[in-house]
């Protein structure tokens, strides 16, 4: 392996090698995109440089570019701060790993809470002045701002691995086997730079989350001191909250089933975070798919308010499981009146989907 340090390169020999280089935001190639002002948080060190500025000058006007995780949670935070909000996003929805009826429900809260939501809307550059951003140009519109957060997504950081002639897979990711181990001898790779394998779909996927990481980084870890340990893939469970909308999905959307040729019924019902005399209770609207005839659980999805979105670790767990809706009717899960109607509302959903396959 050939290194640099001060302008001089040398070869470092190895045994092993752990590529673990994470993932990079996508930056769009058009006028005025290395601004001051604009930026694309994928790392402790930007989320510090952002909220210096925030602290410092003290902007009014933020103009947020893509609807994703990091747009949502940045809507949020900059709202509650006092600024006036943009949200641009060039599909016909914000959180595209929702389906488009309960991504919706963000629309709309997001739009309750003051964030001005302009869809379908392609970035085509920024106003520049004195090297600092001054406005966001759309295919619609010139959108004033003082500062822009890039939420447009992250690629696998893998440039250096290809380089070295690793093989690369879905999204240009590094190809990796169940103990972390590229195709190349002696060299490992893990985190949000590497492949995984879709436990539902039973295919390539790739996914940039810290719990994912995480676990691929103990597993390799594990190996590289001579232990044994695999990771098996994973399911797509994601949560957020956009101020008292809780948000959250796992598994399959409708258009990934699609894709799959697989037919399949949907489940969808309105209920209560808690029994619904009891103080507190909040809306919670769960959407289940499952395969049609065979009954095997596909994905979920889950918004409400407090206390709705951490019950996609059930389906999230039953997915792991292999489960059909019909065998998470019965789960033992708990009841009190603080947290759950005695028929949780997961399994309300679970139970109507299990009448349609």
């Amino acid at each position: 392996m050939q290194k640099v340090r001060d302008g001089k390169g040398w070869w470092e020999p190895f045994d092993h090698l752990l590529i673990a280089t994470g993932a990079v935001p996508l930056c769009p190639d058009v006028p005025g995109a290395d601004a001051r002002g604009i930026y694309g948080l994928s790392t402790l060190e930007s989320g510090i440089q952002l909220r210096q500025r925030l602290d410092a000058d003290k902007p009014q006007q933020a103009v947020i570019v893509g609807g994703g995780y990091i747009g949502m949670e940045m809507a949020e935070g900059l709202i509650l701060r006092g600024l006036t909000v943009s949200l641009v996003e060039k599909e016909p929805q914000v959180m595209n790993t929702l389906d488009p009826d309960m991504a919706a429900f963000v629309s709309e809260k997001l739009r309750k809470v003051g964030v001005n939501l302009y869809l379908e809307e392609s970035l085509e550059g920024f106003e520049v002045s004195d090297g600092q951003v001054r406005a966001v140009a759309t295919d619609k519109r010139t959108l004033p701002a003082e500062l822009v957060i890039l939420g447009m997504g992250v690629r696998p950081n893998s440039t250096l691995a290809a380089d070295a002639g690793i093989p690369l897979g879905e999204k240009g990711a590094i190809r990796v086997n169940e103990r972390m181990q590229t195709e190349i001898q002696g060299v490992w790779a893990a985190g949000d730079c590497v492949q995984s394998y879709h436990l539902v779909s039973r295919r390539p996927f790739y996914v940039a989350l810290g719990t994912v990481a995480n676990k691929q980084g103990r597993v390799a870890g594990i190996n590289l001191g001579g232990g044994y340990a695999t990771f098996p893939g994973v399911v797509g469970t994601a949560v957020t909250k956009i101020c008292e909308l809780e948000v959250a999905r796992t598994g399959l959307q409708e258009k990934e089933v699609q894709r799959l040729g697989l037919e399949y019924v949907i489940a969808k019902i309105e209920g209560r975070t808690r029994s619904g005399y009891y103080p507190g209770s909040g809306r919670i609207i769960v959407k289940v798919l499952a395969e049609k005839g065979s009954g095997r659980l596909l994905g979920g999805q889950i918004v409400g308010d407090a206390g709705a979105a951490k019950r996609i670790d059930v389906l999230a767990t039953a997915l792991h499981a292999g489960f059909t809706v019909e065998e998470m009717i019965n789960l033992d899960l708990s009841y009190a009146p603080p947290f759950s109607p005695a028929w949780d509302p997961v399994l309300i959903a679970a139970r109507k989907a299990a009448g349609l396959v």
